[in-house]
């Protein structure tokens, strides 16, 4: 079928009462490109005492509600024999869509793509008008977004034609010399006649060239879908791996004795995958260990809008800083997002649900749960089929029915589902062992439960007992409990359990365990037990990436006598989190540096400041809060003040010097938690961290003190972008010194304007407490730093100007072209 971008033309607005309308109160629509969250542009608004939901920290104290979209379009009357349809990746939250006023279709589900039949519907030659309408309150246990936030596509195919998503490719059979292909194509004929195809499969390998071809034919009954199927034979195929993410595509036409019927084309990757409990997994018959990262789908400044540069440069910059894998949390991954995957080389596991029949929210997935699930499961897996990336399927994420038979029992459907959909990958299932066993623990310790809220959900539970939870995930009750349940996996996915990494070897020697969920703060201690265990596979923390959404879950916070413990969700206008390695603007935080010296793939030591103003206190908070530093030496108003510096390294030894005098050399390295600290006075100047094996230097990090005037620098990601497919241009906006250093402590508001071929799509910082707006074009920067997001409407130049006060203005051109 023809696919041609939908995403252009709509109008927007707050559902209305159409009684109200008619009464006078009319709310106008205004005009928006897709994708679109309806949701971040909305004020964010403090809960009344006792409320609960999307309007608490939960979804970042952004309020529910309703929204609407329509689009006016004319379809061809030379279409009026085609078959019509539109798909929407991705619409929150149930979706309910019309067609020139006749209902077309729904969808509850938020997170799945799903296509509307529209031929039926249409007028051709004539003016048609698409409705959707989505509602999103209290359903959700982070910020979701609202509307139509994915990608829209139109879709035009003849009466007898490949369906959507209709070719499916596996390599079931791969060796040094040779690899085998097959090619799945589903193919459907909805005229009244029986037709006869020629079904031509050409593979094409990256540099455009034809390396395998296969002709066959196929008789297809009227109403009847026909499945082609064909083996291909590639000589010495190239691997897909996370180090050599090299991609075939495979070219599918139908053709008859007139001239060509219908074509497409999908991107596959040739690999294998490889389980056991004594090599874990394997890739191409090499053992990977995964460096894995938890991820959110909002895109920080842009809210839940999911464009494709914004979902590629999110996956680089987790591959740089380290991670090879990310576990999307919870619900099934973007096309957008699966697809930088496959390019760049991010091994994916991509999750179906949070909840199947039991709550955590109000208005949350279970109420459609039991009527939906297949055709959401479904969903998922005909959108990850071909993705190479993608090795893991989750069937859910800390799912209490777990622990009961029943819950058991549903967790087989979903298992028995996925694997009838697609044998070729693995299956999990992110488990939380003492959520499993709540019911006995509430007997136990009515107290520990009764300090849980709708609110904070189960991490809020989990935050102050993390020992207790260990013990617990040790204990026999959680043995018997959740044998059943993972039994069925092939990978049995258990969040913050590590206690029982080393139990399970013994007890159930052929399961294999995934850490699915883990403190950040215990990466050294997790990451020793993965190394040392075979049957460990690997490591996802929470988060790899910070999310808009239970505010202040990984913030630091210090003891005081009206504060004798940390708290877990913080008070309106918090907006983040703030427990990823990874802040909302794309800045790797000290935790990120700190992971990647642990996973031994940086040989530099790494240098941290505890910021003074906290000097002396109790730090305090949550397994997800890091202690509260950044990588700077620019403290004014500090001078003569005491200060606690930290080096990460996995050395033997680091020393510190400030201004060329030492303060020591320490032990570092693995047997030391991979840091160490001094303490000494600040005074502006330079540290330098030495990293020494036997006495020999191994590597070295040097910090600065910004002197000077404050210099406003923006710097843009890629001088050229593309007027189409989603692309985006990243401005990162830093106050300097004239030697680059980052004035940390110098924050300002900054003003952006954009000229030309372009409008700003977000604006905003990494401030995890502001009431700044993301759609506004001044913000104040937060340790020095903000990002600007721009996105092209037409071929030309982007003219940006940012402005901050006591500075000069600075500004940047990009090309946009087609």
């Amino acid at each position: 079928m023809i696919r041609t971008s939908f995403n252009d033309g709509w109008q927007t607005r707050p559902k209305v009462n159409p009684f109200a309308e008619l009464a006078g109160a009319v709310v106008a629509f205004e005009p928006v490109t897709l994708p679109h969250d309806a949701m971040i542009a909305r004020q964010r608004v403090a809960p009344r005492e006792g409320e609960t939901g999307m309007e608490s920290g939960a979804g970042a104290y952004f309020p529910g509600g309703a929204c609407e979209y329509r689009k006016s379009f004319v379809v061809p009357e030379e279409y009026s024999d085609k078959r019509i349809l539109f798909e929407f990746e991705g619409v929150y939250r149930d979706a309910v869509v019309h067609l020139n006023g006749d209902y077309a279709g729904q969808r509850p589900y938020g997170y799945s793509q799903f296509y509307i039949d529209a031929d039926r519907f249409l007028k051709f030659g004539q003016h048609n008008e698409i409705h959707v309408e989505a509602r999103s309150h209290r359903d959700s246990r982070w910020y979701t977004g609202a509307g139509i936030y994915r990608d829209t596509w139109m879709l035009v195919g003849g009466l007898v034609r490949i369906g959507p998503a209709g070719i499916r490719v596996n390599t079931p059979d791969i060796d040094r010399d040779q690899a085998v292909v097959e090619v799945a194509t589903k193919i459907e004929n909805d005229s009244i006649r029986i037709r006869t195809v020629e079904v031509v499969t050409e593979i094409h390998d990256a540099a455009g060239a034809v390396v395998a071809r296969d002709t066959s034919e196929l008789t297809v009954l009227p109403g009847e879908p026909a499945t082609a199927r064909q083996r291909l034979y590639l000589r010495d195929p190239s691997l897909w791996s996370v180090d050599s993410p090299t991609l075939y595509r495979a070219q599918v036409t139908l053709g008859k004795e007139n001239g060509t019927v219908d074509t497409d084309t999908v991107t596959f990757g040739v690999r294998s995958l490889r389980l056991d409990p004594e090599r874990g997994l394997r890739i191409n018959d090499e053992t990977v260990t995964l460096r894995g990262a938890c991820v959110h789908h909002d895109n920080g400044v842009l809210g839940a809008a999911t464009f494709a540069r914004s979902e590629e440069r999110r996956v680089a910059i987790l591959k740089h800083a380290g991670f090879n894998a990310i576990r999307i949390s919870h619900q099934p991954m973007s096309t957008a997002m699966l697809n930088a995957c496959d390019r760049l080389g991010m091994l994916v596991v991509d999750e179906t649900f949070d909840v199947w029949t039991s709550g955590k929210s109000e208005f949350d997935y279970s109420l459609n749960f039991p009527e939906w699930w297949e055709r959401d499961v479904e969903a998922m897996i005909a959108k990850d089929f071909n993705h190479p990336s993608v090795i893991l399927y989750s069937i859910g994420n800390e799912i209490p029915e777990t622990g009961t038979p029943v819950g058991a029992a549903w967790g087989r459907k979903l298992a028995e589902k996925v694997r009838s959909l697609d044998s070729t990958r693995y299956l999990t299932n992110a488990v939380n062992n003492m959520l499993a066993v709540m019911a006995d623990l509430a007997k136990m310790k009515s107290q520990a439960a009764q300090a849980a809220t709708e609110d904070t959900g189960i991490n809020t539970l989990m935050a102050d007992p993390g020992q207790m939870m260990n013990a617990i995930s040790a204990s026999e009750l959680v043995t018997r409990r959740t044998a059943e349940s993972y039994s069925m996996l092939d990978i049995a996915g258990m969040n913050y359990a590590d206690s029982r990494y080393a139990l399970d070897r013994d007890l159930f020697p052929n399961r294999i365990i995934l850490g699915t969920e883990t403190f950040p703060t215990r990466i050294d201690e997790n990451w020793r037990l993965v190394e040392q265990y075979g049957h460990v596979i690997g490591d996802f923390t929470w988060t790899g990436w910070d999310y808009l959404g239970e505010v202040g879950l990984g913030r630091a916070q210090y003891l005081a006598p009206d504060t004798p413990k940390p708290t877990h969700t913080a008070p309106h206008p918090y907006l983040v989190a703030g427990c990823g390695d990874i802040d909302i603007t794309g800045h790797r935080k000290p935790a990120s540096y700190y992971r990647q010296i642990v996973f031994g793939l940086r040989r530099q030591p790494y240098i941290t400041v505890e910021r003074p103003q906290y000097h002396g206190q109790a730090f305090a908070g949550t397994p997800w809060a890091w202690r509260d530093c950044i990588s700077s030496w620019t403290w004014p108003g500090f001078e003569g003040e005491p200060i606690t510096v930290e080096v990460y390294g996995d050395a033997h030894e680091v020393e510190l010097f400030l201004d060329g005098r030492s303060l020591g050399r320490r032990p570092v390295g693995e047997d030391h938690r991979f840091r160490t600290e001094y303490n000494t006075v600040y005074h502006a100047g330079e540290l330098l961290a030495l990293a020494y094996e036997d006495g020999v230097e191994t590597g070295r990090s040097l910090l600065r003190t910004a002197t000077g005037p404050v210099l406003l620098r923006a710097e843009v990601d890629r001088a050229v972008i593309a007027a189409t497919g989603g692309d985006l241009a990243y401005i990162e906006i830093t106050l300097t010194d004239a030697h680059g250093t980052c004035y940390t402590y110098a924050d300002r508001p900054v003003s952006v304007e954009i000229f030309g071929a372009g409008v700003l799509q977000g604006f905003g910082s990494a401030d995890p407490c502001t009431e700044e707006r993301f759609d506004a074009n001044e913000r104040r920067t937060y340790d020095g730093r903000a990002l600007a997001v721009v996105r092209p409407t037409d071929i030309g130049v982007i003219r940006v100007v940012a402005r901050a006060p006591e500075c000069d203005p600075t500004e940047i051109l990009i090309t946009v072209e087609k």
